[in-house]
Parts: C-alpha cells; sequence; structure tokens
C-alpha cells in the first residue's frame, strides 16, 4: 500500500496526476499511518474548499440616478485628463521645437563668424604696410 501510495505521490508533484488518481489517494492517506505532511496539505485543502470567504459582495443596488452621474463624471473626468495629458505634449513639442531652431540659429551664427575670421586674414597683411600711400600710391603727388 505504501508503494501504491508513494507512486501516487509522485505522479501528484509531478502534475500528472488525474482527479480520480488524487481521490485514491487521499482515501489511502487517510487509511494508512505515517505521511503526516501529506495528510495535514490534503486536510488544509478541504478545510479551505469548506471555508466561506470573508469578504462579501455588497448586495446594495445603486440606483440608476447615481450610476448615470458615476458615467458622466467619469467620462469628465477622462477627457479633462486627455485635455491635459495633449496641452502637456504640445508644451514639450514647442519647447523641443524652440530649442532646435536656436541651435539652428547658433550654428548658422558661427559659420558666418568663422566665415569673418577667415576673411579678416587678408587684413593682417595691411599691418605690415607703414602707410595707405604705399598701397594705393598718393594721387596728390601725380
Amino acid at each position: 500500500m505504501n508503494q501504491r501510495i508513494d507512486e501516487l505521490l509522485d505522479k501528484y508533484w509531478d502534475a500528472e496526476s488525474n482527479l480520480a488518481e488524487e481521490q485514491e489517494l487521499k482515501k489511502l492517506l487517510q487509511s494508512v499511518a505515517g505521511y503526516e505532511e501529506e495528510k495535514a496539505m490534503f486536510l488544509g485543502f478541504n478545510e479551505l474548499s469548506n471555508e466561506e470567504p470573508r469578504v462579501k459582495m455588497p448586495t446594495k443596488v445603486v440606483p440608476l440616478k447615481s450610476r448615470n452621474w458615476m458615467s458622466w463624471a467619469a467620462s469628465v473626468a477622462i477627457l479633462l485628463g486627455s485635455i491635459y495629458g495633449w496641452s502637456v505634449y504640445e508644451q514639450k513639442q514647442a519647447e523641443e521645437q524652440a530649442y532646435l531652431e536656436v541651435m539652428q540659429a547658433f550654428a548658422l551664427i558661427q559659420t558666418n563668424l568663422a566665415r569673418g575670421q577667415a576673411e579678416m586674414n587678408v587684413m593682417s597683411d595691411l599691418k605690415y604696410l607703414n602707410t595707405p600711400n604705399q598701397l594705393f600710391g598718393n594721387p596728390l603727388t601725380k
């Protein structure tokens, strides 16, 4: 008998037993000595299945008027939440667009500044001239 109990317990723990084998296992466990942990487990299952739930569902029926009011309130709350979410999204998009425009303006300034500095290098050649007359000649002396 103990061998049959061991076989059924192995099948039970491997989740391969069917309902008939589980019922047989329960009967065999009740009629044999030992296997105290398994007996306690199956007895605990029986006690739990017979126990009434502690939390009961409310049986009070909510009047139709308050249900309509609650559904309208929920709809308005969802609508307001959506509008708020959309405005936050639009604000972020506007901030991101403004940031990109400022970065483009800085890039344009940097490009033009570099071009201006390159053109100023030509002017650095003039620092070696003594006077503008040497470059262009004196119009009064001609």
